[in-house]
């Protein structure tokens, strides 16, 4: 399925060249069909999932990517963005030196701008997003994972994160914090702060509080 929408995508642009009125002209045109899609197809379907589940579309700004980035400083290795709509941490990620670098985006238009974006920062060789369910994939391997989800999904995700990523692993969150979790450390002011998580010391907390609530 992947590397159909990513022939698909790329295919449409390999073979012309194009000037800046030519791609502002297929920028805008790829977010009113975006839109279109939404609000005529994908809307309805949206609405049958459950409320807790839903995460709109909210695009990260430059200043929550470059507050994800300076997190992530140092490190290197796999990252994966879950829930990466339109690409552009996982684009960031790599132009980084994270590698692989991997977007797991359910909507399948939202892959294709992604991939649209990377074909035109000459990144989409380098990229790969993969429309699959993030409740469905194994994170065992990545060492970085970003999410840009709401608070009611972020406290579901808590389980999943726990019980997968490796112990060296560390967790990014933009625009919402895990309500459950202490941060390490925080980056940013309002909506573009960002909350970075070390899964061994989360680990170590949940294991001493079993440990008193077994002793108490």
């Amino acid at each position: 399925m992947e590397d159909d929408i990513q022939e698909e995508v790329l295919s449409q642009f390999k073979e012309r060249r194009l000037g800046g009125w030519q791609i502002l002209q297929l920028t805008a045109g790829t977010g009113l069909a975006v839109y279109a899609v939404w609000a005529g197809i994908l809307m309805p379907g949206f609405r049958r999932v459950p409320l807790k589940l839903q995460v709109p579309y909210m695009p990260a700004s430059r200043a929550q990517v470059s507050n994800v980035m300076t997190l992530l400083k140092g490190r290197s290795g796999g990252i994966a963005d879950l829930g990466s709509g339109d690409g552009r941490i996982v684009l960031e990620a790599s132009r980084q030196g994270f590698s692989p670098a991997v977007g797991y985006e359910l909507n399948p238009w939202l892959v294709r701008l992604a991939y649209f974006h990377a074909w035109r920062a000459g990144q989409h060789r380098s990229v790969s997003y993969r429309r699959e369910d993030l409740w469905k994939v194994d994170l065992s391997t990545y060492k970085n994972v970003t999410v840009f989800l709401a608070p009611s999904v972020l406290s579901l995700l808590q389980k999943k994160l726990l019980a997968e990523l490796p112990e060296d692993a560390l967790i990014v969150a933009g625009r919402f914090p895990f309500p459950d979790w202490t941060e390490c450390e925080v980056k940013g002011e309002g909506v573009d702060r960002a909350w970075a998580y070390h899964i061994q010391e989360l680990r170590h907390r949940y294991q001493s509080q079993d440990k008193h609530e077994k002793n108490s």
